[in-house]
């Protein structure tokens, strides 16, 4: 009985925790994620942007004019321009987003970083839940 407990208390935390949300209208912190990912030019942004957003998988996504990087490839000093993408979508698409993403990246290993969002506009968060269905 222990060990079922334990086992089942994530998943019943979350239960709980969608409930008093839609009760009481209140936000669950890290239900959502802006994911970032890297691009060499705005050509590519703009095309993985789009195939995302026909995918369903964001509310929006936001493309930053280019920035200087500067990292480690192959044990090597690097630097480029990149264009960077944010990713607003629910956090239970970040694996599906991230699959993705990689399916159709030029880079052998694109950056795909996420993070959880913990607060925020409510009237917006609630924008991207209606935006990006659920699994």
């Amino acid at each position: 009985v222990v060990v079922l407990s334990l086992l089942m208390y994530p998943v019943l935390r979350s239960l709980a925790l969608q409930l008093h949300s839609a009760i009481t209208g209140s936000y669950i912190s890290g239900s959502h994620s802006i994911a970032f990912i890297n691009c060499l030019n705005e050509q590519i942004a703009k095309d993985i942007a789009r195939a995302i957003m026909d995918k369903k998988l964001a509310a929006c996504v936001n493309i930053l004019p280019k920035s200087s990087a500067l990292y480690f490839w192959k044990g090597e000093l690097e630097e480029s321009t990149e264009i960077l993408l944010l990713v607003q979508t629910r956090t239970s698409k970040i694996g599906e987003l991230s699959n993705y993403v990689r399916s159709i990246h030029p880079f052998e290993i694109p950056e795909i970083i996420s993070l959880p969002i913990d607060q925020g506009n409510p009237l917006y968060l609630k924008w991207i839940e209606e935006s990006v269905p659920r699994d």
